[in-house]
């Protein structure tokens, strides 16, 4: 918790705990770039973020490892594509082998063949599935699910079946413990309007947390990790990479439906971003580090790690590295920013310090109190 101190313009001084994670990342080496786009705008960058001239100057270890890594990602690759089309054949199967996909964290290697599938089960089928619906609920919830996840409206209708004359869910559904579980993941994806989605939520949460902690042997120890997981977030809200951790240890307990080279695939790929990220937090670290402004500025936040993880959590992609470093580079300044505001300067103090953000020139240009000219040099010399 943040603690106030006096500063010696008496303003009250907010000091922050220190950052958990100390300099462990600074000591990380990024010895080569493996986004091949950088080198087309790396002068351009440059310019606004201040890249570390050490992500040029070496170029061996890390690019053997990482190349090496994904050859062999390369090559599973096909054999798991193979199986997604294979998938097609039913349509339950395809549903279900998407979704796998999608929660050990590799669909982003197929996303062509995802949303041509998608789109033809959406155009050909959505129809007959939400007026008919010869399925049950884990099945009905799944392709909701994963068709509006995609960007595809597929009608909340679908779910009027599995409710009574009293216009409630069936009490028969809280036995259906797979279909309980899918019907709570899809009501993340409702819009405005849709009250059997709100009703759904409801229903579901509310059984759900009592088989969680139910000793019933209908219920599996590992549903009841799948259902805390999805209880504390949901997949729909839930970072990409924690989900994809959190799904491929639950995968690996499932003996019944496990696939190796799938597991292999998944586990095999998230190490190797793991080691991309590890590279691009060290290249932060030392940037972080090197700026000082933690020791010479007391009022600002030490939240590097925290910056590049929020980063993370909008692209995790390999080829989005740029993107990445950018984002958590510009939201460590703002950062450091908004303390100035809210933790350091009066406010009669603030307007020339505005004036200087809103022109984001030159550090010749300065507000004319002193007593902020210190944090606004601090600021502008590292991030033009």
């Amino acid at each position: 918790m943040a603690k106030d101190a006096k500063s010696d313009s008496d303003v009250p001084l907010t000091i922050f705990p220190a950052s958990l994670w100390g300099s462990s990342f600074a000591s990380s080496s990024l010895d080569s770039v493996p986004i091949l786009i950088f080198f087309h705008i790396y002068s351009i960058l440059c310019i606004y973020i201040c890249f570390d001239t050490f992500f040029l100057e070496n170029q061996n270890a890390f690019a053997q490892e990482y190349e090496s890594m994904t050859k062999e990602v390369e090559t599973l690759k096909e054999t798991v594509k193979d199986m997604l089309i294979q998938s097609t054949k039913d349509l339950i199967h395809n549903i279900e082998f998407i979704d796998l996909l999608c929660r050990l964290g590799v669909s982003y290697h197929f996303e062509m063949e995802i949303d041509e599938q998608l789109n033809f089960i959406f155009t050909h089928m959505v129809s007959s599935i939400v007026e008919q619906n010869d399925y049950n609920l884990h099945t009905s919830a799944l392709i909701f699910r994963i068709l509006r996840q995609h960007g595809l409206k597929m009608s909340c209708d679908v779910f009027r079946k599995f409710k009574n004359n009293q216009g409630e869910f069936e009490k028969s559904l809280t036995n259906d413990v797979k279909g309980i579980l899918s019907l709570y993941e899809a009501t993340f994806v409702a819009v405005r309007g849709e009250d059997i989605l709100d009703e759904a939520l409801s229903f579901t949460r509310k059984h759900l947390e009592t088989l969680s902690e139910s000793e019933d042997s209908l219920v599996s120890n590992l549903q009841k990790k799948h259902i805390k997981n999805a209880l504390f977030c949901s997949f729909h809200q839930n970072v990409n990479r924690i989900e994809a951790r959190q799904y491929i240890s639950l995968y690996e307990e499932d003996d019944e439906s496990r696939n190796e080279t799938l597991l292999k695939f998944a586990k095999l790929d998230f190490n190797r971003l793991q080691s991309l990220y590890n590279e691009e937090l060290g290249l932060l670290s030392r940037w972080w580090k090197e700026l000082n402004l933690v020791e010479n500025l007391s009022h600002v936040r030490d939240r590097i790690v925290e910056s590049y993880f929020w980063a993370l959590g909008s692209q995790f992609q390999p080829q989005f590295g740029v993107s990445r470093i950018f984002m958590a580079k510009y939201t460590t300044m703002v950062t450091v920013i908004d303390d100035t505001y809210d933790s350091f300067a009066q406010l009669d103090q603030l307007g020339g310090f505005t004036a200087a953000v809103q022109r984001f020139t030159s550090f010749f240009s300065y507000p004319s109190d002193p007593k902020v000219i210190h944090p606004t040099n601090l600021i502008f010399r590292h991030f033009l």
